[in-house]
């Protein structure tokens, strides 16, 4: 790939020479069977015959609304083929958090499922897709994908990037010591809907020539089983969730091909990160990134867990306890926080530093999980990590309001009788929660993040708190 800067115009034409190209022959998806170049080239032309069909065509507007599936894959690669803005909407979002988000966008045309195959847990089905005119409008910018941010913290954000952007962060990857290489696979567990998906896994791994495998289940044993089917070296692509996930089984099979797993959003609990390692003998790499940036740095090796080395070609600064990155221009569509991004930076909202003699990066989770009790500072990072690290706790997630107050999802429902104590051995009266509320499920972002959002926790506590 060239050196196309994010400033750069890079036409649809991009489809074909940097996801597209290669051997016929060469496997690049396996779903239940496995996809080579030619098909998956013949399916996106079909696809975009069909869209173009419905009246989409360059500089036009299409909202997809897929599971993940090959139908996700193929309308999304055909739809940028086209010219056309394309805006990703989780399929898990509500009809009504549906209907916001086109009412915010307004595509001209909607892609969505009409027949889906596939039981639960599965990490993608069948899909039979209606393609629909809706009232909207060509893309009013130059952005070739939208997406809603994750809205752990609060209402989602529109963001949109650009295909030169896309472009670059693609190389960025080439650029980073421990990706996956050509030949190599990939067994991603992470939404192709949200950024690490969708750009460390499916994008990258078409143009770099690595397989990309979806996992029939996404359970251990599923999970499992996608990596034992091939012999190359295979890296997992995941989010805290599934590392929680693998580590939770005692003795799982040898898998010598197993090579590391990297995983983007939340920081890790230290005592997971080592049971994982401790089981699988792999290396766990660290991801840090955004939505409205694509990667930002990255930690492949373990080598200097929580901190992370900037990823090539980007700035990290620290302002104030705060990370900046910079970015040429704001991300952000329609309204938003003004304070975000500022003469080239954009604000992260996350506390950390910047060591200036070695540029790695602390990242220490939220900016607002630092909060003042009685004069005395607290993280909330520190109190929701000791408390979720409990025996009998599945999650907790800890936010400030008249005062600290924890969410616990029990994985033990006879564990509730001990966490005040417990806590109190470990933690500083003035750290302890003042308020535990147990609930059945702690509340998830789409992409597996626990919601932080006081409103939504107050909606997951039952009547019987705690």
């Amino acid at each position: 790939m060239g050196s196309r800067g994010v400033e750069s115009v890079v036409g649809p034409e991009w489809v074909d020479e940097d996801l597209l190209a290669g051997e016929d022959t060469e496997i690049c998806l396996v779903l239940d069977s496995p996809i080579d170049r030619i098909t998956l080239r013949r399916l996106v032309g079909e696809r975009q015959a069909r869209l173009a069909a419905a009246g989409l065509s360059r500089g036009g507007s299409v909202a997809l609304r897929l599971p993940p599936s090959l139908s996700y894959v193929v309308n999304l690669l055909a739809a940028w083929r086209i010219g056309a803005q394309v805006t990703l909407l989780d399929h898990r979002l509500t009809a009504h958090e549906i209907d916001r988000a086109l009412e915010r966008v307004l595509p001209q045309v909607v892609v969505a499922p009409e027949k889906v195959g596939g039981g639960a847990l599965r990490a993608f089905v069948d899909v039979v897709e209606s393609v629909r005119p809706y009232p909207g409008r060509p893309a009013t910018t130059d952005h070739a994908v939208i997406q809603l941010s994750s809205g752990s913290t609060g209402p989602s954000k529109v963001i949109g990037r650009t295909a030169a952007n896309l472009v670059a962060e693609i190389e960025r990857y080439t650029r980073i010591d421990g990706v996956p290489l050509p030949g190599e696979r990939v067994v991603l567990l992470a939404s192709m809907v949200h950024v690490l998906g969708l750009v460390g896994g499916l994008l990258y791994g078409l143009h770099a020539g690595v397989e990309l495998v979806l996992p029939g289940r996404m359970t251990v044993d599923g999970i499992l089983k996608a990596v034992a089917a091939g012999d190359a070296p295979t890296t997992l692509i995941g989010v805290p969730f599934h590392i929680e996930l693998l580590a939770s089984t005692n003795e799982p099979p040898k898998l010598p091909q197993l090579k590391r797993m990297t995983t983007g959003g939340e920081l890790v609990r230290p005592e997971v990160s080592a049971a994982f390692v401790d089981r699988y003998d792999a290396i766990l790499g660290n991801m840090y990134g955004m939505t409205e940036v694509g990667v930002i740095g990255t930690d492949l090796y373990g080598a200097h867990r929580p901190s992370i080395r900037p990823a090539p070609g980007i700035e990290v600064a620290e302002r104030d306890g705060e990370l900046w990155i910079g970015m040429p221009a704001s991300p952000y569509l329609g309204l938003s926080d003004p304070t975000r991004w500022v003469d080239g930076w954009l604000c992260t909202k996350d506390a950390g530093s910047v060591d200036p003699a070695t540029g790695l990066v602390t990242v220490r989770g939220r900016n607002d999980s630092q909060v003042s009790v009685g004069g005395l500072k607290v993280d909330l990072t520190e109190v929701e990590h000791t408390l979720a690290a409990l025996p009998g706790v599945a999650a907790a997630v800890v936010v400030h309001a008249a005062g600290i107050e924890a969410y616990v999802q029990l994985g033990d429902p006879s564990a509730a009788a001990g966490l005040e104590g417990a806590l109190a051995e470990r933690l500083a009266p003035f750290k302890r929660p003042k308020t535990l509320h147990l609930v059945r499920e702690l509340p998830r972002t789409a992409t597996g993040k626990l919601v932080r959002d006081a409103a939504q926790l107050r909606g997951a506590a039952p009547a019987d708190e705690a």
